[in-house]
């Protein structure tokens, strides 16, 4: 069932809307998503809506440069990003564990091998 969640990084600079139908997670073993701990859903920019921090994040970029690595200038989390599908979509990656009221282990979780992409 979609439902609107609401999340962001752990200082409350950078606020976010996201509409989802969360049934299951991604887990990537890229070097970044690894790293991060992330448990990823990727929606589309209409269901995606900053609501605050614009001015308080920094990008970075790695690899084929695909991909926005969004994150907040103070805490340093980085709790979405944003990027281009193999199809060439636009697609937001929202990390679960930065919504507001989830339990990142009630999802089933789907390992991605990112390493190989």
């Amino acid at each position: 069932m979609r439902q609107k969640y609401s999340g962001g990084c752990q200082c409350g600079a950078v606020r976010y809307e996201v509409t989802a139908d969360i049934g299951e997670v991604a887990s990537c073993n890229c070097s970044r998503c690894a790293k991060l701990g992330w448990l990823l859903i990727f929606v589309p920019p209409e269901d995606f809506k900053l609501t605050s921090g614009a001015d308080a994040v920094t990008d970075f970029q790695f690899h084929k440069r695909n991909v926005h690595h969004v994150f907040c200038s103070t805490c340093g989390i980085e709790s979405y990003a944003r990027g281009r599908a193999p199809n060439g979509a636009t697609k937001y990656a929202v990390n679960v564990r930065c919504l507001d009221g989830i339990d990142p282990d009630s999802f089933k979780v789907k390992k991605v091998d990112g390493r190989r992409l």
